[in-house]
């Protein structure tokens, strides 16, 4: 599936793409997200980057990128698969572009995972992340984020 996509920076017409994407599907669905806030958090602006992967006109997903985040190392604000392409390898491709887009210039990343949200959790640690923390309430109460890290190799 991932062969015949690319992954850029979203155009403008994307930003609203995105957020419908992340509003109307999980995790962001239980954590109360609703399409404005999701809108927000993908307008341009210093230190974050949105990408799409596509192929032609067709969206399959995005990511959120944000240059600083947990202890100045880059953060995966979002990542979001279209529910029709999910399990074709789009998010990882999405994954392994967000880690090459900053292994040049850093040897960390991090981001966090909502602990219900397992088909992500699994995608993460088969990708080499680890569980280094969990923020238990953070956003919901009953449901912990958990902070995932991974040392980028220079290769």
């Amino acid at each position: 599936m991932t062969t015949g996509i690319t992954i850029s920076i979203a155009l403008d017409a994307d930003r609203s793409w995105a957020a419908r994407l992340m509003a109307d599907s999980e995790p962001w669905v239980r954590l109360g997200r609703g399409y404005e806030e999701c809108l927000t958090a993908c307008q341009p602006r210093a230190g974050m980057h949105l990408f799409v992967a596509r192929s032609g006109e067709t969206r399959y997903g995005f990511t959120l990128l944000r240059e600083r985040g947990v202890a100045g190392s880059p953060y995966l604000v979002a990542i979001g698969v279209a529910e029709a392409y999910q399990g074709r390898g789009v998010g990882t491709a999405l994954l392994d572009h967000a880690e090459a887009f900053f292994r040049s210039h850093a040897r960390h990343m991090f981001l966090c995972v909502s602990a219900f949200n397992d088909g992500a959790r699994r995608l993460y640690e088969r990708r080499g992340y680890v569980q280094v923390g969990e923020l238990p309430d953070y956003i919901v109460d009953g449901a912990s984020e958990l902070l995932m890290h991974k040392r980028l190799d220079r290769s």
